[in-house]
């Protein structure tokens, strides 16, 4: 699968579209390609790199793993991740990983783990782990009303430059908001609930013509509709860009103004600004250039929302990018994505299992480059 297009000047495009007629063999060959570097028998959700090119990812819990989190190694091999205490389900609530989604590594080679505890209906939590000392760095726990009975704690973006993290909660519900995080206080607090840049838009994901459907108890389907997912730092840590997975704009706000306690809810919602249109999609990163990479699930494709607010698709693969998710820029260059095949598994696809391994951990080269881990 080759890189499709980037922005350029209307002469460069120009230029670029007639060499591309002229010489088609020699466009695949610069052009860029997506690289499998990691074929998986159990379905990633998250990932983060380090910048020694470990490759940490959680476990997408739609498939009820055995493992929580883990590093990849080899391409194929999954090692409990810190080590198998922390994934082993039977130790106190407080001591082990329940259901993990988001994971980021930070500048400080912290390894933060969100757990949402939806498998054992356990208080939601971060943890984070120093990757030099390998020890336990700090827990956060993330009680009511900070966390709610209908949470989903989803994903995160870890800013230490002011020591805060920001999260992602859609709900199963219709309270969507984000939760700010004070790591040194080890306080949180709930803020834009319900607001229209975390709330879904009444628009459906459908891939190849197939709806994802959510099957109830009582045997019959609907077609979700998921708050705020995508989110992420720019690399200045600035700018927090977020927006609903079903949903097709973009939005941002100042960290600042997420940091101040002394902002109204109102003056908050009104400090929240349009970006530019998205797809319906699930995971983020930004890179130096001020570009939103993007996910763009229903085309099983990858994209970057420009910085003028335009949409660009840059992959599109159904044999590769079955649900692309979540993103983390490595060193050289490279951003990493995983493909879990969440449409195909059974939360998704009306009680039924039709996914199937390997899982793939994808990477592409960024030339603009992103701050590692992220």
């Amino acid at each position: 699968m080759k890189q499709l297009t980037r922005s350029h000047t209307p002469w460069q495009t120009i230029l670029f579209c007639c060499l591309l007629s002229l010489f088609p063999t020699q466009a695949d060959e610069t052009s860029g390609e997506l690289e499998v570097v990691a074929r998986l028998d159990q379905a990633p959700g998250n990932i983060t790199v380090t910048e020694d090119e470990r490759i940490l990812i959680s476990l997408h819990q739609h498939y009820s793993p055995t493992l929580r989190v883990a590093e990849v190694i080899d391409g194929s091999r999954l090692v409990p991740f810190p080590n198998s205490e922390w994934n082993d389900q039977d130790r106190p609530d407080a001591e082990r990983l329940d259901s993990v989604l988001g994971i980021q590594v930070d500048t400080e080679r912290i390894v933060w783990m969100l757990d949402n505890g939806m498998r054992s209906g356990i208080t939601p939590k971060l943890v984070g782990w120093d990757l030099k000392n390998d020890r336990l760095y700090k827990t956060i726990d993330l009680p009511e009303p900070v966390s709610l009975p209908n949470s989903f704690l989803n994903d995160l973006a870890v800013d230490r430059d002011s020591d805060h993290i920001y999260i992602a909660d859609p709900t199963r519900g219709d309270q969507p908001a984000l939760i700010v995080v004070d790591i040194a206080a080890g306080t949180a607090r709930r803020v834009l609930e319900s607001h229209v840049s975390v709330s879904p838009e009444q628009v459906d994901l459908v891939i190849g013509q197939q709806p994802a459907l959510i099957r109830r108890p009582d045997g019959s389907t609907f077609r979700p509709r998921v708050g705020v997912n995508p989110i992420a730092l720019d690399t200045d840590n600035e700018w927090l860009y977020f927006g609903p997975m079903h949903g097709t704009a973009m939005y941002r706000i100042r960290t600042a103004d997420l940091r101040n306690v002394s902002l109204t809810a109102e003056d908050r919602g009104k400090a929240v600004a349009f970006f530019g249109n998205k797809p319906v999609s699930d995971g983020s990163s930004v890179n130096h250039a001020g570009e939103v990479y993007i996910s763009d699930i229903g085309n099983h494709a990858i994209g970057v929302i420009q910085p003028n607010g335009d949409y660009v698709q840059l992959f599109h693969d159904p044999e590769i990018l079955k649900w692309p998710d979540a993103f983390s820029f490595g060193p050289n260059d490279w951003c990493y994505t995983v493909a879990n095949q969440l449409h195909l598994g059974p939360v998704l696809n009306a009680g039924e299992d039709s996914s199937k391994a390997p899982y793939k951990i994808i990477r592409f080269r960024q030339p603009e480059g992103g701050v590692t881990g992220r």
